[in-house]
């Protein structure tokens, strides 16, 4: 990987799309406690990520401290953002994990700005902010203080359980600006949890912390995605999980089903044909060639199943591709919901 051996101040033709410049790289890291993982830390140019206009994301803005993701997830729609870096969407985006370790002073530099809006900034639109590095770096709480104090409002999407470590410092931004938190929790059998999320937090762990999110006060949302076809779009499957989120806490359910984009097509039809081979030509012809989406007539059929049951079980509900339009601001006491799941795309250093 042409990273390893950089020095400060040098340029190099050869290196990485955008990094050709060297002092943007401070080290390459790493450390005994992350096995396998590699840390790049960088410097970024900025904090604030603006959002295409023509994106149909309820958000303006992203921050994104690190790029890759040790969770693992094989679904992950982000991986294909590793190519940028000319690194694979595959065992690359698991475990060399970009470092942006200026974020919180460029953000605090970035808000002070006479034209900043005070627009609501999502966490976790690409890679999870509370992902194993997050233990190593912190880096989060100076983000949510920059933003609390600048009066800007806040919404974060993460499988971590990590931001438990936050609750005080969350509770005490949602004093002055709009906090929405949501949990990401798919899976709810636990051989299937561990085999297609390998490094992420347990599914029992993520409802403990829906519970100490609800207990602080937060009106925590589950995305329940990606649902997906033969393996967790049956009505036991799914009542299971409504259950078991209703039981956490939750208020607001987001669901819908699996989405494959070509940088992670190839990873996931890995996994899927050494987990289930079975199934390998049932999802080849729901997601033929460079077919993102599952089929129209399927989207339909999943929300006529899953939408009664989410009303057994007391539940606010929407299916993903009913999310409010761009400067739409959900209520809040102190929590409510927004989308938090933005379009593939090269991230700023």
């Amino acid at each position: 990987m042409r990273w390893q051996g950089q020095k400060l101040g040098e340029t190099d033709s050869a290196a990485l799309p955008g990094l050709e410049d060297r002092s943007s790289v401070l080290r390459t890291v790493t450390t005994p406690e992350f096995a396998g993982m590699t840390f790049h830390e960088v410097l970024s140019r900025s904090a604030l990520n603006k959002v295409p206009g023509s994106s149909r994301m309820p958000f303006g803005w992203t921050i994104n401290p690190y790029r890759g993701c040790s969770h693992a997830c094989v679904y992950c729609f982000a991986r294909g953002t590793h190519e940028y870096l000319d690194l694979d969407g595959g065992a690359d985006f698991d475990s060399q994990i970009v470092v942006k370790v200026n974020v919180v002073e460029m953000l605090e530099k970035e808000l002070r700005r006479g034209s900043w809006q005070h627009e609501l900034v999502a966490l976790g639109t690409n890679t999870d902010p509370y992902q194993r590095a997050e233990g190593r770096y912190r880096l989060m709480p100076g983000i949510i203080e920059a933003l609390a104090a600048s009066g800007t409002p806040m919404s974060i999407l993460t499988k971590g359980t990590l931001i438990r470590r936050d609750i005080p410092l969350l509770v005490r931004a949602a004093e002055h600006v709009h906090v929405d938190i949501q949990m990401s929790i798919a899976m709810y059998d636990d051989d299937l949890q561990k085999a297609i999320e390998p490094g992420a937090p347990t599914t029992q762990a993520r409802l403990d912390t829906v519970k100490a999110l609800t207990d602080a006060g937060f009106r925590v949302t589950v995305f329940l995605m990606p649902i997906m076809p033969h393996l967790t779009d049956s009505i036991d499957a799914l009542d299971t999980a409504l259950a078991r989120i209703r039981a956490a806490g939750a208020a607001r359910v987001i669901y819908g089903a699996l989405h494959l984009r070509p940088g992670v097509k190839p990873w996931f039809f890995q996994w899927l044909g050494e987990y289930r081979p079975d199934l390998l030509s049932s999802y080849r012809g729901l997601y033929p060639g460079v077919s993102a989406e599952a089929p129209k007539a399927y989207r339909q059929w999943l929300a006529k199943r899953v939408r009664p049951l989410i009303r057994m079980h007391g539940l606010d509900g929407r299916h993903e591709d009913d999310y409010p339009v761009r400067g739409t601001r959900p209520g809040f006491a102190p929590s409510a919901s927004t989308a938090a799941s933005a379009p593939a795309q090269p991230m700023l250093f």
